[in-house]
């Protein structure tokens, strides 16, 4: 944890969204932020003489001071000195927790609980450091009355890690599948694969609960998206729209959850969404048009982009920056405007109000257009849909085939995976790897692995040209499979590869399972059902329409815009009239 002034800023996310604050609360946010601006320029140290004295109490010179930033400000003197009085308070304690720390190694710790305990919002907790992430939650729990399996912490917008995570492993896999924007399945590298589709899976997890508004829930879903992100390489990130997407939900969370203490981060998150878009759908959108022949749907994002930028600047003190932001957050949204008569027609024609919006969006209002905009997608995703199932389908043939040489399903799966599908190429890798017809997936107390091979089943063998020998070893290894046995001594000249796993004393049988093998395979069987319940969760929230992401009936967003447009003129105004 990185020290801030002794104190270290952590919040419990259980919470649900508070009210909106009215126009005073944000002019006095707006206020606080030039007042900090003025004071790191001038390069006053509040906490220090002639400000603060001997005793820690406000020095005369304050008042000098106050007078200096109101006229600067064309603002009342007096609230003006009631902020910077606020803003040296905060200072003082903050060194006195420094002091603290030092001397005792007790740092002090601002916990933000739920609004819904109806208990203060920031609360202070002692504690040491040197404890677990663990330990911290349940000094939590039991100092403020939580449920401790219920509590997640975020210190520095970085979620804290309790726990190693269940995974799910995409290569194993089928029925997690990544597409591209016309929404066919795409190859992504091993190395990426798992934590692109982890990344994924927590962000649309994270969006189904900021879609119910449970910000607070949805922003340690979203961090941990991010973090899963950062573990692509950055040519993957810039051909998806995802990461530029994920930054904007996670900043909406902080807008919404008041976490103006992350403005730093939302700036960084914000210039590298921007950054992304640029970078995925080209200078102006040309390559988003190349790819889809429209960009009226993604206007969506740099709306919100847009309004988030704007809001930052605001609570920053950068009022002029604010004002051009939201302003250009207002023209989209006039031209994002969708008219409820036009969406009524397209309900009547049998489509969603989904399909109707981001129809409309993509023609430009025109409703034969988004008509048939709507139809041809649907038939674009029929016709692609046939082609994953048709692929699946030759899948499944494949794995029955070598199947019926004698493999397991498990090491058919692995086979084709490496062979990219091919039946003939995942016939030589199973060949050249026999470590790999090990992968076992039958029970152990049912399958047909023989003690001693039957004499009909060498004299098979031999008859092949094999010596009777080397034709008993291979049936003990493979189980009294002639076919599996035959194989592997063709592919081997005749002999058996040294990697298979013999023992020394009983070179002619197969590993004899044990009660620690019993227990690996109720593991395994553990492990699945884990792994299918991961993934189940995962579906739960996966949408169904591929372009979710880019609808929105922009109603929150008008009230937003209009918000803080009008606390601008306010400012504005009351400059005018001092």
């Amino acid at each position: 944890m990185k020290t801030n002034g002794g104190r270290r800023r952590i919040r419990a996310l259980c919470w649900s969204p508070r009210a909106w604050r009215g126009a005073g609360m944000a002019q006095k946010k707006y206020l606080q932020a030039k007042l900090t601006q003025f004071l790191r320029e001038d390069r006053i140290q509040l906490w220090k003489p002639p400000y603060t004295d001997e005793n820690k109490k406000v020095g005369l010179a304050l008042k000098d001071l106050a007078k200096k930033y109101s006229d600067k400000l064309e603002c009342c003197e007096n609230e003006v000195e009631k902020m910077i009085e606020e803003i040296r308070c905060k200072a003082i304690e903050r060194g006195t927790g420094n002091e603290n720390y030092r001397t005792t190694g007790i740092a002090t710790i601002e916990v933000f609980l739920p609004p819904r305990l109806k208990k203060d919002r920031k609360n202070l907790l002692e504690t040491r450091l040197l404890i677990t992430g663990r330990e911290l939650r349940s000094k939590i729990a039991e100092t403020f009355g939580f449920q401790e399996n219920y509590i997640k912490i975020v210190i520095n917008k970085k979620q804290l890690q309790l726990a190693a995570e269940t995974v799910v492993d995409p290569e194993m896999t089928p029925y997690l599948d990544i597409a591209n924007q016309t929404g066919r399945s795409i190859r992504i590298p091993a190395s990426e694969r798992k934590a692109l589709m982890l990344a994924m899976g927590y962000h649309e997890k994270g969006r189904a609960f900021l879609k119910r508004k449970e910000y607070g829930i949805a922003l340690p879903c979203l961090l941990d998206a991010d973090k899963y992100f950062c573990e692509c390489c950055r040519e993957l990130l810039d051909t998806v729209d995802n990461y530029a997407v994920l930054q904007l939900d996670i900043v909406w969370c902080y807008f919404r959850l008041e976490q103006l203490e992350c403005l730093d981060d939302a700036e960084k998150k914000l210039n590298l969404a921007q950054k992304c878009f640029k970078n995925c759908y080209g200078e102006n959108h040309q390559r988003l048009v190349h790819i889809k022949g429209n960009c009226g749907k993604e206007k969506v994002l740099f709306l919100r982009l847009y309004l988030l930028q704007g809001i930052r600047n605001y609570h920053s003190g950068n009022d002029v920056e604010a004002c051009e932001y939201l302003n250009k957050a207002r023209q989209l949204l006039k031209e994002l405007y969708i008219d409820p008569s036009k969406v009524d027609n397209l309900l009547q024609l049998g489509f969603t109000a989904q399909e109707a919006r981001l129809g409309l969006r993509a023609c430009d209002g025109n409703v034969d257009h988004a008509a048939t905009h709507i139809t041809n997608r649907r038939e674009e995703l029929a016709q692609i849909r046939e082609e994953e199932k048709e692929k699946k389908r030759r899948r499944l043939e494949n794995i029955r085939c070598l199947k019926r040489m004698g493999y397991s399903t498990h090491a058919a799966q692995r086979a084709l995976h490496a062979a990219s599908g091919n039946l003939d190429e995942a016939l030589k890798i199973l060949l050249s790897n026999p470590q790999m017809w090990w992968l076992n997936d039958s029970n152990p107390e049912t399958d047909n692995r023989q003690e001693s091979p039957s004499q009909e089943n060498i004299d098979q063998l031999v008859y092949m040209g094999f010596d009777a020998l080397v034709a008993e070893a291979a049936l003990r290894v493979f189980r009294g499979n002639v076919q599996l046995a035959a194989q592997t001594l063709a592919h081997n000249g005749g002999s058996l590869p040294p990697d298979l796993p013999l023992s020394p004393e009983d070179s002619l049988s197969p590993p004899a399972t044990s009660p620690s093998d019993s227990a690996g395979t109720s593991s395994a069987s553990t492990d699945e059902d884990m792994e299918t319940e991961a993934v189940n969760e995962i579906l739960e929230d996966i949408p169904e329409h591929e372009e979710d992401y880019l609808d929105s009936t922009l109603e929150d967003e008008e009230m937003i815009i209009a918000e803080y447009l009008s606390y601008v003129e306010n400012m504005k105004s009351a400059t005018k009239k001092n």
